[in-house]
C-alpha cells in the first residue's frame, strides 16, 4: 500500500510503500493519533522506518500502489 502523510508547515508530504494492508494501516493511524503526544510510526518494504509526531500531521492517505504497465495498450 502506498500512504502519503502530509506534515504541518511543510510543502512536501512524506511517501511510504507499506507491506500492510488498508485495514491495518488505518488501525496503526488511528491508535497513533488518539494517543496523546503520541508518533505515527510505519515501516516500509525496504525496512525503513518512518516517525513523525503526531502533533504534525495533517493527513494520512491509504492508497494502491500505482501499477506499471509495460508495452503498447488501448
Amino acid at each position: 500500500m502506498e500512504v502519503k502523510i502530509g506534515v504541518l508547515h511543510s510543502p512536501r508530504e512524506l511517501v511510504v510503500e507499506s507491506a500492510l494492508s488498508q485495514d491495518e494501516i488505518q488501525k496503526v493511524v488511528a491508535d497513533a493519533l488518539a494517543s496523546t503526544g503520541g508518533v505515527l510510526s510505519l515501516d516500509d518494504e525496504k525496512g525503513r522506518r518512518v516517525i513523525v509526531p503526531t502533533t504534525l500531521v495533517s493527513y494520512v492517505e491509504i492508497a494502491q500502489p500505482d501499477v506499471r504497465k509495460v508495452g503498447f495498450g488501448t
